[in-house]
């Protein structure tokens, strides 16, 4: 009776007697199985038989033997490792060569570690704590200030200016007005309540005043057209017995001729030339 032939499925002699593999339900002669489907090693860049254990990270694989710190040699097996570069470095090594210094404890932040980085700056998670209040930072904002770090509320504490109308502090811009600070929002015209940030302004009795309002409630006006005289900006008027005129309104009411740097005659509220006022 013939009995069945058990053969390797690639080079197909026959498996009695003798160590085979299965793969994917098919037998191998080790030989076969090694030449196909051996990976091969890192390190020393033989095959990894069969008899061997094959150890992998990222596709890529090592005999036992030869799974060590590219560094100190020490084994990696059953052991924490890092990657840097394509190389495997024991945590020791990596920490000596490439693990940063916590800012505040000058200790190494090991890898794996949680750690709060700022302007090439490091810290252990437990180390990034507010300058003032000495509570961790965390994910919350911050502000740093000679090399110290803080809390907003704190940072607020100890160093923002109050503005001068709120008495809330000033994080971020604000104005200055003799001497003190405003929030830009907080900064408007005593009447009308337009921001002045800006903008042309005046004051009076310490009160700051938009052009437009200081105007109308304290420019003198003008006898001519009745509009206000600002005298800002180097305007130019005339005055005469508690009378002003801007000067392009300074005129013989007559005859219209300017009589800036004239002689001029009245006739009760109107100015005349010398001409239009002989026939008074």
């Amino acid at each position: 009776m013939m009995t069945e032939r058990f053969d390797c499925h690639h080079c197909e002699e026959s498996l009695f007697g003798k160590k085979y593999i299965l793969r994917e339900e098919s037998p191998y002669c080790v030989g076969c199985f090694e030449a196909l489907y051996a990976s091969t090693c890192e390190e020393c860049g033989k095959p990894i038989g069969c008899d061997c254990k094959d150890l992998s990270y990222k596709d890529r694989h090592w005999h036992e033997a030869c799974f060590h710190c590219s560094r100190c040699k020490s084994s990696l097996v059953d052991k924490p490792f890092a990657a840097k570069e394509d190389q495997l470095l024991c945590t020791d090594c990596y920490s000596h060569e490439y693990s940063s210094k916590c800012q505040e404890c000058k200790k190494t932040i090991m890898p794996g570690t949680r750690k709060m980085e700022y302007k090439d700056s490091s810290w252990h998670e437990t180390c990034f704590i507010c300058h003032r209040c000495q509570q961790p930072i965390g994910t919350k904002s911050f502000i740093p200030k000679d090399n110290q770090n803080f809390c907003v509320p704190c940072y607020e504490k100890q160093y923002a200016l109050q503005c001068v109308q709120c008495k809330k502090p000033i994080t971020t811009g604000g104005v200055t007005y003799r001497e003190q600070p405003w929030h830009r929002e907080c900064f408007v015209c005593t009447a009308c309540k337009k921001p002045l940030s800006g903008q042309r302004f005046t004051s009076r009795d310490e009160f700051a005043y938009c052009l437009s309002c200081f105007c109308d409630l304290y420019a003198k006006k003008c006898a001519g057209c009745t509009n206000p005289i600002s005298g800002l900006g180097g305007t130019k008027y005339i005055s005469f017995e508690e009378r002003q005129w801007h000067n392009d309104c300074f005129n013989c009411k007559k005859c219209s001729l300017s009589l800036v740097g004239r002689g001029f005659l009245t006739e009760r509220d109107d100015i005349l030339c010398p001409d239009c006022g002989k026939d008074i």
